[in-house]
């Protein structure tokens, strides 16, 4: 099994720079152009509204990808956080770790299987809770999300004994 380092982290995801790129470029070049569409041609008073509304929440969700995909997602001996402090799951809690082809996961990801609910979160383009499931991935990279699914398991299988 691998060691972890000084500061007992087993594995890091973060996000890979091409896919961010991509993601905040498609996500803003859509809002942009709703935006600019809408006031170029306008339509009836309500589709404009919902139009402007729709551009500018593309913005927004564009800044929050760009922000949120400045952090990274490490693995401890206890539980999986992101480097804001916030705990996406406690080892304690995982079932099982869920990363087939058909499974339902984020891409380049991988998702958690929990004991119990948990409440909703979202980082755009790392990581989502919700009920009991935790996944992670979206604009990561493959070999780190990869790496990460199997040391979960490995300290799972060393926890249940197996």
């Amino acid at each position: 099994m691998f060691q972890p380092d000084k500061d007992e982290i087993y594995a890091t995801v973060g996000a890979s720079q091409g896919r961010r790129l991509f993601g905040y470029g498609v996500l803003f070049a859509l809002g942009a152009l709703v935006i600019y569409t809408t006031l170029a041609y306008p339509p009836a008073l309500q589709w404009m509204v919902f139009m402007l509304v729709f551009g500018v929440s593309m913005l927004w969700l564009a800044e929050r990808l760009r922000r949120a995909t400045t952090m990274q997602i490490t693995l401890t001996e206890d539980e999986l956080r992101d480097s804001s402090g916030a705990i996406l799951a406690r080892l304690d809690d995982v079932v099982s770790v869920q990363r087939g082809a058909f499974a339902l996961k984020p891409s380049n990801g991988f998702t958690l299987v929990m004991k119990k609910k948990n409440p909703r979160a979202w980082v755009p383009g790392l990581w989502w809770r919700m009920g009991r499931r935790v996944g992670v991935g979206g604009v990561t990279a493959a070999g780190q999300s990869r790496f990460m699914a199997e040391q979960v398991a490995v300290l799972l299988a060393r926890r249940d004994g197996s």
